[in-house]
């Protein structure tokens, strides 16, 4: 997952060399959504990840990841060429992400959420990463995107010592409407509902979380902030890893909608706080900035377990993979919102924006609670 990131952990040295609009700043990141959309959309007609060899479709992605992002440093960052091979790997990342928690999902026995927690809690730590390398490799654009093919080069290998759990499902039959389960069912429908609002505000937040840092210290303490702002971003996303963790363990135990709910709530909140706190205090913004962080992944895996445990067995590959694409879908406009929000409302309004969306989401959420069928989840405490 580091291919996610790489470029834009490299935004602040590529934006000192070159100059990029706002629309060329989003589209290194947004050109990864746009190619995740397309491969997860392609994937879910086909319901591939329900009939394909898990491990051979993951190294098999991970590896054409790592190659498209390795010839990235063919170009410099402006040639049209970049967001081309940017697209390239987030289809790539179709036949990762989803393929990785339909594998774990084999392996559940009443653990659901902490698996899948689990597995985003490495999805968050390997997104993180670029940051952290940029900061190690100074002031080089090329170091982060070089780290992260490397990276997914060596899921691709690591990938084939996994075993397959005991519970994959027989494959179902190939219908093109298998998609559509996703949407005709109405906890599925919910579940779904919360997961966009969801990722409206988490891939916004994840892009922008640098460049906002990175400004505020600015502002307050000109050129001697406390802190390298790429490292802390690095910690105010990798800390998600430990919101994912503990998400999933205390949605198997008190339930998914409501942990799912608290944690929207929660970063919703930290959304609106954090603008009024730009340029304040270094301790302050950090502060939020890592409750922020934690809450805005601890929910993540419990949308995809939820779907997991709604869905017909045979479907979940297909199911998970719906989830995702329509979810990424959603992303590629709030990213490109974000700076032109920004722009016209400046940082102590532009996260309000990202905001909306998950007290949505809560809304979803609750109602699904309501539901008979959510007593499917987590063992009957939805």
């Amino acid at each position: 997952m580091a291919t996610w990131f790489a470029t834009t952990a490299s935004l602040g040295a590529i934006q000192a060399r070159w100059s990029l609009s706002p629309f060329q700043q989003a589209l290194l990141t947004s050109s990864v959504q746009a190619g995740f959309v397309v491969g997860t959309l392609a994937s879910a007609l086909l319901s591939l990840v329900d009939r394909a060899d898990l491990r051979r479709l993951f190294s098999t992605s991970a590896f054409v990841a790592a190659v498209a992002n390795a010839a990235i440093l063919l170009f410099d960052p402006p040639d049209p060429a970049v967001p081309v091979l940017r697209f390239i790997s987030g289809m790539c990342m179709a036949g990762v992400y989803p393929v990785g928690m339909k594998l774990v999902a084999t392996w559940a026995e009443g653990d659901l959420g902490l698996l899948i927690g689990v597995l985003v809690a490495a999805l968050t730590l390997g997104s993180a990463s670029p940051h952290a390398i940029a900061a190690i490799g100074g002031f080089d654009w090329r170091v982060p995107v070089a780290g992260a093919a490397a990276s997914a080069l060596t899921a691709a290998i690591l990938i084939r010592y996994a075993k397959i759990g005991p519970h994959l499902a027989k494959a179902p039959p190939l219908e093109l409407t298998n998609a559509l389960e996703a949407f005709r069912r109405p906890a599925l429908r919910l579940a779904n509902f919360g997961y966009f609002g969801h990722s409206w505000e988490l891939y916004a937040m994840w892009t922008w979380i640098g460049p906002y840092l990175a400004a505020s210290f600015s502002a307050r303490y000109g050129n001697a902030p406390p802190f390298d702002s790429r490292l802390a971003t690095f910690a105010v996303v990798g800390i998600g890893a430990l919101g994912a963790l503990l998400g999933g363990y205390a949605a198997d135990r008190l339930g998914r909608t409501l942990v799912t709910a608290a944690a929207m709530a929660v970063s919703g909140t930290c959304a609106i706080a954090i603008g009024f706190l730009f340029a304040g205090p270094a301790w302050l913004v950090m502060g939020v900035a890592f409750v922020w962080g934690t809450s805005v992944i601890a929910d993540s895996a419990q949308f995809s377990a939820a779907v997991s445990e709604l869905s017909e067995r045979t479907l979940i590959g297909t199911m998970l993979t719906v989830q995702t694409c329509m979810g990424f879908l959603i992303t590629l406009l709030s990213i490109h919102v974000l700076p032109y929000a920004m722009r016209f409302l400046t940082w102590r309004y532009a996260f309000c924006v990202a905001a909306v969306a998950p007290f949505l989401g809560v809304v979803a959420m609750l109602r699904l609670r309501a539901r008979p069928e959510a007593q499917a989840m987590a063992g009957g405490r939805r």
